[in-house]
């Protein structure tokens, strides 16, 4: 197959992201111009972590192509957890803050748990709190996390079916692999949830007809361990000095996939659009 056959194989991020926020930006207009609310997002960062700061600017970029208000709260890494639980106390209170997120990883001397925790569910905006999860593993999908949620919009998009099909993740974190799971089964797919203790992943993977991948271990999936025709999400990113890789090896997978993610600019760009999707959720529930 020639390079452009291949192309169209590929899951273009950006380019369903710019739908997904065009869609906010109307609607961000029309909550302006109805009720005179202009959604705001507060974002917490404690540290100067490189890789948090460079995904606070992409989120606060986002924040301003589709008009949401946007405030960033940097506080020093030697911040308490006492400090930190005030600071979202007081976000919770606020009347112009419609929406909190809480950037990870934390300083290790802080819990992520309790601050997660400590954030009001309906002020929720990436969907950790466990009021938000209990719902959707109910399947009261309302805050949902982003990632999965923008899995779920690629594949009703791209007209991919998911009832009866054979679904496989590889990673269980309570961000990925355990929302992904629920949302799945939510529509009626058979899951299975892979991790690092499963023995013979290829024996799953194999099986697969959605494939979503996401453990941070670089170019783990390869060529023989998908079927023709599946369709691959690669949620993982792996940064080195040559480039940015993910978990699945595209340059080979590709060839045999009906639907795949690139990396960078597939699953990422999606997981900030629909952020932005949640935070006017959110000041349309707090209004």
């Amino acid at each position: 197959m020639s390079a452009e056959g291949y192309e169209l194989r590929i899951i273009d991020g950006k380019v369903l992201a710019k739908q997904i926020e065009d869609e906010v930006g109307s609607g961000v207009e029309a909550l302006k111009s109805g009720r005179g609310v202009t959604p705001g997002l507060a974002t917490i960062l404690v540290g100067d972590d490189p890789a948090s700061k460079m995904y606070v600017r992409l989120k606060h970029r986002a924040c301003e192509r589709v008009g949401i208000r946007a405030e960033d709260h940097f506080l020093p890494a030697e911040t308490s957890q006492e400090e930190l639980l005030s600071l979202i106390d007081t976000l919770n209170k606020s009347k112009d803050v419609h929406a909190i997120l809480l950037q990870l990883p934390l300083p290790k001397h802080l819990f992520p748990q309790e601050a997660m925790e400590a954030i009001a569910p309906e002020k929720d905006a990436d969907g950790f709190h466990p009021y938000n999860m209990g719902k959707l593993m109910i399947g009261d999908e309302g805050l949902v996390p982003c990632t999965p949620h923008g899995i779920i919009r690629a594949l009703e998009e791209y007209n991919m079916p998911v009832k009866g099909k054979n679904v496989v993740i590889v990673g269980h974190s309570n961000v990925v692999g355990k929302p992904m799971a629920a949302m799945f089964l939510n529509r009626n797919a058979t899951v299975s949830v892979c991790h690092v203790f499963t023995d013979d992943l290829k024996k799953y993977t194999l099986e697969a007809d959605i494939l979503v991948v996401a453990t941070g271990v670089k170019h783990l999936i390869k060529a023989d361990m998908v079927k023709d025709g599946a369709v691959i999400f690669d949620v993982g990113i792996t940064q080195e000095k040559d480039g940015v890789y993910g978990d699945v090896d595209f340059e080979n997978v590709i060839k045999k996939a009906a639907l795949i993610t690139p990396v960078p600019g597939g699953v990422g760009p999606l997981t900030v659009a629909m952020l932005m999707k949640h935070v006017l959720r959110c000041a349309e529930i707090n209004f």
